[in-house]
């Protein structure tokens, strides 16, 4: 029976893999684990979770008040990346509604700035964000992140992460294929056990 946790310990939660510094978007489709036991944590499995989530990647405030309905878009946004991460990873065909997906989510937000005029200062240009367009905001970024990274220089370092149950995207740097020390542990511990198996 596999167990959902919600936050992850620090035992059982690995650090960022390598390149999701640089691509919000690769945190976002390793916001959902699988772990060694049978265990999964989804780290957007509550609206609260989500919230959380989106707020410590600068994506809302912590106020957002992220409803249920806001945090099955962004699950289902992610399994859309899921798909086309893997699909690039593969050398396959992308699935036609999982480019469809990401093209809806960047056509969600505006992206031009708009005028402002403060009576101090003057003339200014932001881009506003009321409370209905935050998630919308949150989903073109985060589609606009994945398509430079399928798009762009990195997409040949985008690999899977070597270590079975492990379902982590990363970038490869090297001849590295695990997004953690654990994970690479793992690895080398199943392949000399094998060699053990193996001879006697």
């Amino acid at each position: 029976m596999t167990s959902v946790s919600e936050t992850p310990t620090a035992e059982s939660a690995p650090p960022p893999p390598p390149g999701a510094e640089d691509y919000v978007a690769l945190d976002f489709a390793n916001s959902a684990l699988a772990l060694p036991g049978g265990h999964f944590i989804d780290l957007l499995g509550t609206p609260g979770a989500a919230n959380r989530w989106l707020t410590e990647h600068g994506l809302a405030p912590a106020d957002a008040g992220v409803q249920e309905m806001c945090a099955a878009q962004l699950r289902s946004l992610r399994e859309h990346l899921r798909s086309l991460f893997a699909a690039r990873v593969a050398g396959l065909p992308a699935l036609p509604g999982a480019l469809s997906a990401v093209n809806d989510a960047l056509c969600k937000a505006p992206t031009a700035a708009l005028l402002y005029w403060d009576e101090k200062n003057g003339p200014y240009r932001a881009a506003p964000c009321p409370t209905n367009e935050i998630l919308d905001r949150a989903l073109a970024t985060l589609a606009a992140d994945a398509a430079d990274l399928l798009t762009g220089p990195d997409a040949d370092r985008l690999t899977t992460c070597g270590s079975t149950p492990c379902n982590r995207y990363l970038l490869r740097h090297g001849r590295r294929h695990w997004c953690s020390t654990r994970c690479g542990d793992r690895a080398r511990a199943a392949r000399a056990y094998a060699r053990r198996t193996q001879v006697t």
